[in-house]
């Protein structure tokens, strides 16, 4: 229904990582600070991000803009953020996105075909 609606009414949908930035929890990820959470905020309010170029996130088929005004380009992609070897990110988004794939499996069976192949993939 949600989705009808924006359809409809030609809404847009943001997700903003406000989490865990630069490393796993408890060791070198914190989070990302709030003067950039404001700034990517601001960006949606003005249209900027509208405008915006954007890559695609591998595994989780994300678009994540290349540049955000008052962002440092590093903090909007984890690979450029993360602080430790590229294997150690690596499999840390592999586990991310089996993790979520076991928990999206208890409810497939209520889910569109177009929810379920959105999901990550392996």
């Amino acid at each position: 229904m949600l989705a009808q609606k924006m359809h409809d009414h030609a809404a847009d949908a943001w997700l903003i990582n406000t989490g865990w930035n630069g490393g796993a929890y408890g060791k070198t990820g914190k989070r990302i600070s709030l003067k950039y959470s404001r700034a990517i905020i601001d960006a949606i309010h003005s249209g900027e991000l509208k405008k915006a170029t954007y890559q695609t996130y591998p595994i989780f088929g994300l678009e994540i803009p290349t540049t955000v005004s008052g962002v440092p380009a590093e903090v909007l992609n984890p690979a450029t953020a993360w602080q430790g070897s590229s294997l150690d990110f690596e499999q840390t988004v592999r586990k991310l996105a089996e993790l979520f794939n076991t928990n999206f499996d208890k409810y497939k069976d209520q889910a569109s075909a177009d929810v379920i192949e959105a999901g990550p993939k392996l």
